[in-house]
C-alpha cells in the first residue's frame, strides 16, 4: 500500500539529486529514477516482498541493489528516510510537484524558484495569476498561460488515482479480509470493477454472517491510517495509501442487487430502473421487487437483467453509451477477455531503456503463458531511453535468432519502437527496418505541433509502413494532454494502409482510450492490446489494456495479438 508513496520519495530523491554538484550525483540521480519507476509499478505492497523475503528480496527487484534496498527498509520501519529528509533541508522546494506540471521540468522549476521564490504549487499558482512568470528569461505569455492550463488540468484531477494504482490495492484488501475466514464472499464494485482510467474511491461489498467483526478486522488492517465512519454494516476508512474505501456487508439476498447498484454508472442504473418500473417492478440496493412488493429471488446480476428482458451487460460496458439498447434487443457482444491474448507486441530490454534482458523478458513471456513476444526496443533519436541506432539493432537481432532457434515455448518478434520524426519519417534506415517483423511507429517529442502539422506527421508514418500506431494520442493521464491532432483522418488511414492502433496498457496511458476504440471501431481498424513492458513486473499490466478494450466494446476478432502466430504474420506483412 505504500509503494506509490516511497516512490514518490524516491523521484524526489532524483530530482534533488539532478541539481546537486556533488560528482556522483547523476549517478545516484538516475538509479534512485530506475527505483522509483519499479517500485511504483510493482503490483504488490514492497512491505509484503520485504515482509516475506527481507532485504534479499528486495534486492532481486530491478534496479535495487544493497544501498537501496537499505533506503527501502529504512522507509518501511520508521516511515521516512534520512537522506530525504536532508535533500528537502538543503533544497526547500517541492521538485517532484514542481517538474510534473507540462511544460516545466526541473531546470525550469529552478528558474522560478531562484527568480520568484516558488516553491511549490500554491507559490506557482500565485505567480501565474500575478502574471510574474512571463517575466521570466525563457518563459513569456505562452509559456504562462501553457503552465496555467496544466494547473487547472492537475486540479481537476488531483484526487484520482489511476487504475494501475488503485485496482492493486483494492485486491489486497479483498485477499486480507478473505483470509479471515469471516466473509462468505467478496467483491471489488464501483468504478473499479468498471475498469475507469483513474479512481476516485474504493468500494467493497462482503457476505458475512459476523458484520461487526469483518468491519472490525477490516479497521484493523495495517493499511487504514483512519476510520472516517463506522456502523454495523459499513465502514468508511482513509487508507495510508492516500484514498478512501467503503466496505458493506451486504445480505446474501441482496448481494446480486448490491453489485449491480453499486457498479455504477450513476446514469446506466437510473436507466435500469426506469426500465424495472415500466415492467411492474422495483429495483434498488436491496434488490428486485414485483408489484406486490415481494422479493424476486436473482442468484446475480445476470438474473437481473434477464428478468427485466435484457442481456447480462459487462460491468465495463455500464456508462450509458447505448448499451441498454443492445442488451434489450440481445445484442450484447461478446467482449475480449484477457485469455483470449496470446503474445504481447510491445516490449523493451535494457538495450534501450527495459529493467530486464532480453533472456528475462522472454522467459517472463513464456512464464505467462504467451506463445510469442515482439522486442521492440527504442531508436536513436530517443537518447534519454538509449535508443538503439542500426548497429545495434542488428546485433540485438542476430540474438533474437539464436534464441528462436532454441526456444520451444515462446516465439520471439524481431521489432522496434520507431520514432516517428518531425517530418513523419521514421529514425531508422529503410534496410535495418526491412528486417524487422514489426515496426511501431511512436511520437516522443514536438508534441505542441499545431493540428494539421501533427496529422500530416502521423499519417506520413502511417504511409511509411509502420505496423502499429503506438499509443496514439501521446496522452499521460494526470500528467499531459493528448496532442492535438485529427483522428478522424488518422483512423482513415490506418484502414487505408493496413496499420494497427495500439491500446497501450501502461497504467498511466491506456491510449487509445475507451471512447476513442469506439470512435475507431466504426473505421473498421483493427487494433493491439499491448503492455509497452520496461520490467517483467509490468506484464501483468494487460489486464488494464484489457478492461479498457472492454470499455471500448472491443471483442477478440478485431485484436491482432489473439490471432495464432502464423496468422499475426500475415497481418504484419500487409504494409502500404
Amino acid at each position: 500500500m505504500e509503494n506509490k508513496k516511497l516512490a514518490d520519495i524516491f523521484y524526489e530523491i532524483a530530482e534533488y539529486l539532478s541539481i546537486d554538484k556533488e560528482p556522483t550525483s547523476r549517478f545516484e540521480s538516475n538509479a534512485y529514477e530506475k527505483a522509483g519507476f519499479t517500485i511504483e509499478t510493482l503490483q504488490e505492497p514492497i512491505q509484503e516482498i520485504y515482509e516475506k523475503h527481507g532485504k534479499e528480496g528486495l534486492m532481486q527487484l530491478p534496479g535495487i541493489g544493497k544501498g537501496l534496498a537499505e533506503k527501502i527498509e529504512e522507509f518501511i520501519k520508521t516511515g521516512e528516510i534520512k537522506k530525504y529528509n536532508e535533500l528537502r533541508k538543503k533544497y526547500p522546494i517541492d521538485l517532484h510537484s514542481l517538474s510534473n506540471i507540462e511544460g516545466l521540468g526541473i531546470k525550469r522549476a529552478m528558474s522560478l524558484y531562484k527568480a520568484l521564490g516558488v516553491k511549490n504549487i500554491e507559490d506557482l499558482k500565485k505567480a501565474v495569476d500575478e502574471k510574474k512568470v512571463r517575466s521570466i528569461p525563457r518563459f513569456g505569455k505562452k509559456s504562462e498561460e501553457a503552465i496555467s492550463n496544466a494547473l487547472k488540468l492537475m486540479e481537476a484531477r488531483s484526487n484520482r488515482f489511476l487504475l494501475g494504482h488503485a485496482l492493486p490495492i483494492a485486491e489486497q484488501l479483498v485477499l486480507k479480509l478473505d483470509k479471515t475466514d469471516l466473509v462468505k464472499k467478496i467483491e471489488i464494485s464501483g468504478s473499479i470493477r468498471r475498469m475507469k482510467e483513474t479512481i476516485g474511491d474504493i468500494d467493497i461489498l462482503a457476505i458475512s454472517e459476523r458484520p461487526e467483526e469483518a468491519i472490525k478486522a477490516f479497521t484493523d488492517f495495517d493499511d487504514v491510517e483512519s476510520v472516517v465512519a463506522k456502523g454495523n454494516t459499513k465502514v468508511t476508512v482513509w487508507l495510508k495509501a492516500g484514498i478512501s474505501c467503503d466496505l458493506r456487508v451486504i445480505s446474501p439476498e441482496s448481494f446480486a442487487s448490491a453489485l449491480q447498484y453499486f457498479t455504477g454508472s450513476k446514469e446506466h442504473n437510473i436507466d435500469v430502473r426506469k426500465i424495472a418500473i415500466s415492467k411492474g417492478y422495483k429495483l434498488n440496493e436491496y434488490g428486485l421487487f414485483n408489484k406486490k412488493d415481494v422479493t424476486v429471488k436473482c442468484n446475480n446480476e445476470a438474473d437481473i437483467y434477464n428478468m427485466l428482458g435484457m442481456d447480462y451487460i459487462p460491468p465495463e460496458m455500464r456508462e450509458d453509451r447505448g448499451e441498454i439498447k443492445l442488451a434489450q434487443e440481445h445484442r450484447i457482444p461478446k467482449l475480449i477477455e484477457l485469455k483470449d491474448i496470446k503474445g504481447d507486441l510491445h516490449m523493451h530490454t535494457n538495450d534501450s531503456d527495459g529493467q530486464n534482458t532480453l533472456e528475462e523478458m522472454v522467459a517472463a513471456g513464456a512464464k505467462n503463458k504467451l506463445e510469442y513476444i515482439a522486442i521492440t526496443n527504442h531508436t536513436k533519436s530517443l537518447k534519454v531511453a538509449n535508443g538503439l541506432d542500426e548497429k545495434r539493432f542488428r546485433a540485438l537481432f542476430h540474438k533474437i535468432d539464436l534464441l528462436n532457434d532454441n526456444a520451444k515455448e515462446i516465439y520471439i518478434l524481431k521489432g522496434g519502437e520507431v520514432d516517428i520524426l518531425k517530418d513523419g519519417s521514421l529514425d531508422l534506415d529503410k534496410n535495418v527496418l526491412d528486417e524487422m517483423d514489426i515496426i511501431i511507429g511512436a511520437v516522443h517529442s514536438g508534441f505542441k505541433m499545431d493540428r494539421k502539422a501533427m496529422t500530416e506527421r502521423i499519417i506520413n508514418a502511417i504511409e511509411s509502413g509502420i505496423n502499429i500506431l503506438a499509443h496514439p494520442t501521446g496522452r499521460l493521464i494526470n500528467k499531459r494532454m493528448p496532442y492535438d491532432i485529427d483522428l478522424e483522418e488518422i483512423f482513415e488511414a490506418c484502414k487505408k494502409n493496413n496499420t494497427v492502433l495500439e491500446i497501450n496498457s501502461f497504467p498511466d496511458r491506456l491510449d487509445l482510450n475507451d471512447l476513442n476504440i469506439i470512435l475507431a471501431s466504426r473505421h473498421n481498424v483493427m487494433f493491439a492490446i499491448d503492455t509497452d513492458a520496461h520490467a517483467i513486473e509490468h506484464l501483468k499490466f494487460l489486464k488494464y489494456g484489457i478492461g479498457t478494450a472492454r470499455r471500448g466494446w472491443l471483442t477478440k476478432n478485431k485484436v491482432i495479438n489473439t490471432m495464432p502466430l502464423n496468422d499475426l504474420k500475415r497481418i504484419l506483412k500487409k504494409k502500404g
